[in-house]
């Protein structure tokens, strides 16, 4: 209780530290967000990274979220006056790192804005003012004077379409925002702890980065011309100084990995229009749950027909984001090749983008299904901005995406399995329980028979969820849900319901009878029992994790009654 007294306290804090020679960190500090979009989940909080160079001139490297307003400008005015800034670097325009960008303008007007020409867009749309701007391109270079000299590398896609890196010579620190860094909130500025941040690490780059594992490689490609690099300083969590070789050799790693896949899933979208971006990384997460790799490519930037045509080929299934009506000839052209070079049988899903002009979906699924594709999903449609649910629904979407490609390969390890092994298996029985979850205005649930008790202090128990479930989203460390307990003898009608297939974003508690519990979760009427429970940590166990929670309320509504139990007759699938 006192650790999370201790945490609650220091919710948003500020510290800055010297990193290098005339250059200070100023870490905004978010000890208690829990969530970046609905399908990321944080157990640990997040920083946002901010950076002051002082040369002949002085430059500022990203500012910070809108929520650090009054602590941001009191630190940044603590350290410099703000006027004196020469250059505001702006690595890309997500909210979380760009959110304070108007407020400094207006403080100082007389700031030169740079950043790359997608950025810049961006920006007109935010700041609704003038301002001084440098566009930067490849290679180019800013010289702040007394050895500082700033290149520029162009890092599209990591994570948004805008993304630049920015290295100082001098220092030979590269300063890349949302790439290498990870959610992660700590007093400590460096990489000292390795094994306490690798998975989290890991997660960021699976989450983020690997839907866009090409862009990552062209991005270290273009790192390798630098000299150096000494220390990179990310744009959230630790800053990478102990472990940089091993940690960028990770991202190389994990990448080659992700664009070696025979049969990826294409996600094609328009970066600048509507909410596309946010859209297609939820779905890229969804599918991502089952295996399946995936390629991201923006229709709105310079793409090569060949490669696209080459890309589309040797995919297994396609997601097309409604690029706007009113789009310039290169986007139609991009989409047109998309449709030409699709293959019978490849599975298909569509979204609109939200963007108010949307091109029809329908007509454009119609052609697809011509051409002998399969619709994964129904076409999701968006009236309004997006809501968490439509996240969710986009992330369900993708799962469903990913394991309808998957099917052939999944029966296949059905059957590999040696018969002996496969029934000996099967024998490890097991209770039946409903797990249901509510975040926010998210819901979800699970049949589960794979729960066993695993501590008396605390109480606490394990549940495996496999990866590719529409609930494990909603179980990440710190989040609550409620076990429902089975009746032995009557428990079929919940089984059926919970066993169903619900599309994605459907409501599975439609026709339920349910009450909510203390921490919002439902809990179902004809349940025997109920337990209110926490998430305390998760291990990767293959194709599942295996949770571990605590359990700190419940109630049995029949006292006489037995849990009902599950035999299987096999061992390697459900």
């Amino acid at each position: 209780m006192v650790l999370l007294t201790e945490k609650l306290e220091k919710r948003l804090t500020i510290n800055t530290v010297e990193i290098s020679e005339d250059t200070t960190a100023i870490r905004s500090l978010d000890w208690n967000r829990d969530r970046f979009d609905i399908e990321f989940g944080l157990q640990n909080g997040t920083t946002y990274n901010s950076f002051i160079i002082r040369g002949e001139k002085i430059a500022l490297v990203d500012t910070s979220h809108e929520k650090f307003r009054q602590l941001y400008f009191d630190t940044l005015a603590g350290l410099i006056n703000p006027q004196d800034i020469d250059y505001l670097i702006v690595s890309h325009t997500e909210p979380d790192h760009s959110g304070l960008v108007k407020d400094l303008l207006q403080l100082a007007p007389d700031i030169t804005v740079v950043a790359s020409k997608v950025a810049i867009q961006f920006l007109e749309d935010m700041v609704h003012q003038p301002f001084k701007r440098k566009i930067v391109k490849n290679g180019d270079r800013l010289d702040l004077g007394n050895g500082h000299e700033f290149e520029f590398v162009i890092a599209p896609n990591l994570h948004w379409p805008d993304t630049i890196f920015s290295f100082d010579h001098k220092t030979q620190i590269l300063y890349t925002c949302d790439a290498f860094g990870l959610h992660y909130c700590t007093d400590s500025t460096f990489d000292d702890n390795l094994p306490a941040i690798e998975a989290d690490f890991q997660y960021y780059y699976d989450c983020l980065m690997g839907p866009n594992a090409r862009s990552v490689l062209s991005a270290l490609k273009r790192m390798a011309e630098l000299k150096t690099i000494r220390m990179i300083a990310t744009g959230h969590g630790p800053l990478l100084y102990h472990h940089v070789e091993e940690l960028v050799g990770r991202y190389r790693t994990w990448s080659q990995g992700q664009t070696k896949a025979e049969t990826p899933v294409g996600i094609f979208y328009v970066s600048e229009y509507g909410h596309s971006d946010r859209l297609a990384q939820a779905i890229a997460n969804g599918i991502t749950k089952t295996g399946v790799a995936v390629e991201m490519v923006d229709l709105g930037a310079n793409v090569d027909l060949q490669e696209l045509r080459e890309l589309v080929g040797r995919c297994t299934g396609l997601v097309v984001g409604m690029p706007p009506a009113s789009g310039n000839i290169n986007i139609q052209t991009a989409l047109s090749t998309v449709l030409g070079s699709a293959k019978e049988k490849q599975a298909i899903g569509i979204f609109e983008t939200g963007g108010g002009d949307d091109e029809p979906t329908y007509p454009l699924l119609n052609q697809f299904r011509a051409a002998g594709l399969n619709v994964a999903f129904p076409v999701i449609e968006i009236r309004e901005a997006p809501t968490a649910n439509i996240y969710k629904r986009c992330e369900e979407a993708g799962t469903d995406l990913g394991q309808w490609v998957t099917r052939d390969k999944s029966i296949k390890a059905m059957k590999s399995l040696a018969a002996d092994l496969d029934k000996a298996l099967g024998r490890i029985s097991g209770g039946l329980y409903i797990i249901t979850a509510k975040k926010g205005d998210v819901s979800s649930a699970m049949l589960a028979s794979w729960v066993s008790q695993a501590s008396f202090k605390p109480l606490g128990f394990s549940i495996a969820v496999a990866k590719d479930r529409a609930i494990e989203s909603l179980m990440q460390v710190g989040d609550r849900f409620v076990l429902n307990v089975l009746e032995e003898g009557n428990y079929q009608k919940l089984m059926k319901h919970f066993l169903k297939r619900f599309a994605p974003g459907a409501d599975r508690f439609e026709g339920v009878k349910t009450q909510p519990a203390e921490n919002g979760a439902p809990i179902l009427g004809d349940a025997l029992a109920y337990m209110e429970c926490e998430v305390v940590s998760r291990m990767d166990c293959g194709d599942h994790w295996a949770v571990y929670s605590t359990v700190y309320a419940g109630r049995v509504s029949k006292p006489e009654a037995l849990t009902a139990v599950h035999h299987r007759k096999v061992g390697n699938h459900y």
